[in-house]
């Protein structure tokens, strides 16, 4: 039986296969099966609600999985089938843990000869995320792989398939298109022109689009500590911004903007991670000095999240502590669009 054969068999009965891909060697199982995904969760560990990416055949296969609109069906048809991972509204016909909690997923058409055989053999998606475990390096070769993996994680892998070292490439590009203006999550070999701006058309999407901005930035997260720097009028949605970080980090209390007590905090434990939510409200503040009463750069350490509204006030004094802290600083720019359209939120994203 050669390779695909083999492949397409143990796919079928749940398992878990490594197989190389034109960035690195990838782990794949049948993404509609529960089964199989948790075995693959359990081979990566750590994922931490992180949403898994699925490789399809082409466009008519992706379209029974996401909803395309215009803008996503551009990018396949320029890019792919290559390195670009284009985010969409999901249909909700994988297993549990493939999309993310927002319901998008990711979907990938590989430029590699051998993918492209075993997918069309098998007729449906399979996982496209990386066979490295959690925090280890992007195998390029399986004893690389070996050697950042433990004997019970090994036992769960059913079949590899060898194809010796492949070359050093990039990871793939990574878009997400379920808004108005696409944004890059990542950046990889495709490179994109794109706009830092995009266009929330509800509260939910504005949430939505927090919960997106702390799933890019998680990892660096629990060695940095991350700074959101909001600047907007009254009702330009900072709060909704600010609850949708509440959200993604699953603390079950009401987030409401701290005008009044400049600030709230918030412990959270996510997927076995704790930290803090820190939300500040600097409307009511006449001088940075005043800042320094809440002694902010001893408490800006990892797993910190601090969401400040109103930043343009205190924009300076905000932008040296997040040199000082080592913190991820991420400036949102928020305004309303248009009296015509009372729910659109003009959403310009910079670091």
């Amino acid at each position: 039986m050669d390779q695909i054969a083999s492949a397409v068999k143990i796919l079928q009965a749940g398992g878990l296969i490594i197989f190389p891909t034109e960035t690195c060697y990838g782990a794949g199982v049948d993404a509609t099966n529960p089964q199989a995904v948790n075995k693959l969760l359990a081979y990566k560990t750590r994922r931490e609600g992180k949403p898994l990416s699925i490789a399809v055949t082409d466009k008519t296969m992706a379209s029974k999985y996401v909803k395309l609109n215009t803008t996503a069906v551009n990018l396949y048809t320029k890019f792919l089938p290559g390195p670009l991972t284009i985010v969409s509204r999901a249909r909700h016909r994988v297993a549990p843990g493939i999309e993310s909690e927002t319901g998008t997923l990711a979907i990938r058409i590989p430029d590699y000869p051998l993918v492209h055989k075993l997918l069309k053999s098998f007729g449906k998606p399979i996982t496209a995320t990386s066979a490295n475990v959690s925090y280890k390096p992007r195998p390029y070769s399986i004893p690389q792989l070996l050697k950042y993996t433990s004997k019970t994680q090994q036992k769960l892998i059913d079949l590899i398939i060898n194809v010796g070292q492949l070359p050093f490439r990039p990871v793939s590009t990574i878009i997400d298109t379920t808004l108005d203006d696409p944004l890059i999550l990542r950046q990889g070999k495709i490179t994109l022109s794109h706009s830092r701006c995009v266009i929330t058309n509800s509260p939910q999407e504005t949430i939505n689009l927090a919960k997106t901005l702390m799933l890019k930035n998680w990892k660096q997260l629990q060695t940095h500590p991350l700074l959101f720097l909001l600047i907007g009028n009254l009702g330009a949605g900072k709060t909704q911004f600010a609850k949708g970080i509440g959200k993604f980090l699953q603390i079950n209390q009401p987030i409401t903007s701290p005008t009044y007590t400049l600030e709230k905090e918030y412990g959270f434990n996510r997927h076995k991670i704790s930290g803090k939510f820190l939300h500040l409200d600097t409307w009511r503040i006449q001088n940075p000095e005043e800042l320094a009463l809440l002694n902010l750069e001893k408490r800006l350490l990892p797993k910190t999240v601090c969401v400040i509204e109103w930043a343009d006030r205190t924009i300076a004094y905000f932008q040296r502590l997040a040199k000082k802290s080592h913190a991820r600083l991420i400036i949102l720019s928020l305004s309303t669009v248009a009296e015509s359209f009372p729910n659109q939120r003009r959403i310009t994203v910079s670091r």
